[in-house]
């Protein structure tokens, strides 16, 4: 199964939304990179993706984006062959 990173903060309920997406296919490990409490990786991520909003979702090197892109590319049929990959 592909690595899945996830830039995301405590409180925030498409992190949540996300995350439960996820373990329903089957993701046991997400690397949780917390912008709430190191800024830092804020600027880092917004340097790579472009955004501001979190979460920001990266399955092995392909950034799927946040909750909406997430879902929308379930919806579609790939994200389980992108986790599979």
């Amino acid at each position: 199964m592909s690595p899945v990173k996830m830039y995301l903060t405590g409180s925030c309920p498409y992190c949540i939304q996300a995350k439960q997406l996820l373990k329903q296919r089957g993701v046991t490990e997400i690397e949780e990179i917390r912008v709430d409490m190191q800024p830092a990786e804020r600027l880092k991520m917004m340097e790579i993706t472009g955004r501001r909003t979190v979460p920001q979702i990266f399955i092995g090197d392909t950034h799927v984006g946040g909750c909406d892109d997430l879902m929308a590319l379930d919806g579609r049929g790939g994200l389980l062959p992108l986790l599979a990959a």
